[in-house]
């Protein structure tokens, strides 16, 4: 198989073409005047003129090589530029790949790490789901009704409505207490009232005593 038959660049192709017509001009040229000079006779004008017209093909074909070996240099070289600017390209695609894989990794480590975390909701001292369940039945599942519902959803769904229970429970333990502690203070209030009101009635007893002692003193003389 001749080698010019791998060539599928149109440039070296003609390259390729145009050397091998101009090796076979030169060959017929050499082989002409090969052929008049060993007849050992002098050139005629028919054999001068036949060597000076192959001689001016062989010219031409070596005008044409160098003309499409100039077109394939370019070519070359634009295709050289061209492959850097595509290298150049895949080398940034594959930089951003690696990043992207570097993030995906990233991400990964991020998202098992939050499955692996602990939240406080899970320390919670919920009451139990059948409590829960039996204090607000609009929460139970019926298997019927839910056969296509994601379990996990579903699972989702009462953990948040027994934490709202369990906040609004607090909520109003919170408001009981804030009212027990308004009594409590207000009870203080009245007790200190009341201390002061028998610390003062001691007071007015003692002042009392102090003014009716003379009294007493007069009725002891008087007996």
């Amino acid at each position: 198989m001749a080698v010019d038959a791998h060539i599928s660049d149109p440039y070296l192709a003609a390259v390729a073409e145009t050397s091998k017509a101009a090796c076979e001009q030169a060959i017929s040229l050499i082989d002409s005047i090969a052929g008049t000079v060993g007849q050992g006779t002098t050139i005629s004008p028919e054999n001068l003129a036949e060597i000076s017209k192959q001689q001016k093909i062989l010219n031409t074909n070596l005008a044409q090589l160098r003309g499409v070996q100039r077109s394939a240099y370019v070519r070359a070289r634009e295709t050289k530029a061209q492959t850097a600017e595509g290298r150049h390209e895949v080398d940034v695609l594959h930089l951003q790949l690696q990043n992207l894989f570097y993030e995906q990794r990233h991400l990964e480590g991020e998202i098992l790490a939050c499955e692996g975390f602990e939240h406080s909701y899970q320390k919670l001292p919920l009451i139990p789901v059948e409590e829960f369940l039996a204090l607000h039945p609009e929460h139970a599942r019926d298997a019927a009704a839910h056969e296509n519902e994601d379990d996990e959803a579903y699972e989702n769904a009462l953990m948040i409505a027994r934490i709202n229970h369990e906040r609004a429970e607090r909520e109003t333990l919170e408001q009981q207490r804030l009212e027990l502690q308004k009594r409590k203070q207000k009870l203080i209030a009245e007790n200190k009232k009341r201390r002061d009101d028998l610390a003062n009635l001691d007071k007015d007893l003692e002042k009392f005593i102090d003014a009716a002692k003379p009294i007493q003193k007069m009725f002891e003389k008087v007996t």
